[in-house]
C-alpha cells in the first residue's frame, strides 16, 4: 500500500495531515473508493484511531466537495448524469429541501450502492442548506464507515490465501455486475 508506506516514518501529526488530504482529494474526485485510505488508517493508527480519522476525513471531504460542486462544477454534474443511470433517491434529492432532504442524505449515505460523490453532487444542486448537509452527511457516513472499517479490519486479519480469494471474488463480481448492467442497457437501445 503506497499510502501506508507514505505514512510510515512520519510524525503522527504529519501522517494525520496526509491521511486527511488524501481523503478530501478522493471525496472531491467523487469516483475513487476510499476503502484503501480506511485500510491504511486502521493499519497505521489502530482500529479506533483509524476509524475516527477516516470519519473526519470523509466528512471534511464531503463538505468541501459540497461547496465546490455548488459553486459551479455544472460540467461535472452533466458528465456524471450523462454517463450513469439515474438513481431514484438522487433524482428525488435534487428537488427536496428541509427535513426531507436531511433524512434523504442520511439514507443515501447508508445505502451501499449510492456513490458518495453522486450523493454530494445531488445535494449541492438541491435546495438543501449547507449546515443541514454537513450534519446529515456526517451522520450517514458514521455507520457506513464503521461497517467499512470493520470489514477492512476483518479482511486484514485473514491469511493471505483468503485475502487473495476475496480479491478474486470481488473482481469477478465487479466484472459480472458490469457485464450485466451493460447487457441490460444494450437491450433497451
Amino acid at each position: 500500500m503506497a499510502l501506508l508506506d507514505t505514512l510510515s516514518g512520519q510524525p503522527v501529526w504529519i501522517a494525520v495531515l496526509i491521511s486527511l488530504t488524501v481523503s478530501i482529494t478522493i471525496s472531491i474526485m467523487g469516483v475513487v473508493p476510499s476503502a484503501f485510505v480506511t485500510a491504511a488508517n486502521i493499519l497505521y493508527f489502530g482500529f479506533s484511531g483509524g476509524l475516527v480519522l477516516s470519519i473526519i476525513g470523509e466528512a471534511a471531504g464531503a463538505i468541501i466537495s459540497f461547496f465546490l460542486y455548488r459553486r459551479g462544477v455544472k460540467k461535472l454534474a452533466q458528465k456524471i448524469n450523462d454517463t450513469t443511470k439515474p438513481i431514484k433517491g438522487l433524482e428525488r434529492l435534487k428537488s427536496t429541501a428541509g427535513a426531507e432532504a436531511f433524512v434523504l442524505v442520511i439514507l443515501l449515505r447508508l445505502f451501499p450502492f449510492a456513490p458518495s460523490g453522486l450523493v454530494t453532487l445531488a445535494a449541492s444542486y438541491s435546495k438543501m442548506g449547507a449546515p443541514a448537509f454537513m450534519v446529515s452527511s456526517t451522520i450517514g457516513k458514521i455507520p457506513a464507515l464503521f461497517i467499512e472499517a470493520y470489514s477492512v479490519h476483518t479482511l486484514l486479519g485473514w491469511k493471505t490465501e483468503y485475502q487473495l480469494s476475496m480479491t478474486v471474488f470481488a473482481v469477478v463480481a465487479g466484472v459480472c455486475y458490469y457485464y450485466w448492467t451493460n447487457r441490460k442497457r444494450n437491450r433497451r437501445m
